[in-house]
């Protein structure tokens, strides 16, 4: 089994998906910084139901092009 695993593969795989989390992160950080209000205590302590919808719909879009730019 362990044979058949391709070390350069699974080193590639993890350094992309480290790259990618980095990115996404440092997106929303930038995101979070243009907004005139801190997104995390309004979504976390205020319960804005909407403000989280459309934070999760950026984040799913940063993922889309992270995604794309990674694969090619």
């Amino acid at each position: 089994m362990i044979d058949q695993v391709k070390f350069g593969a699974f080193i590639s795989s993890l350094l992309y998906s480290f790259v990618g989390v980095l990115v996404f992160w440092i997106s929303f950080l930038i995101i979070d910084r243009l907004t005139p209000y801190h997104l995390w205590k309004e979504i976390i302590e205020e319960k804005n139901t909407a403000l989280a919808i459309v934070v999760g719909g950026i984040a799913i879009g940063i993922c889309i092009i992270v995604a794309a730019a990674i694969h090619g």
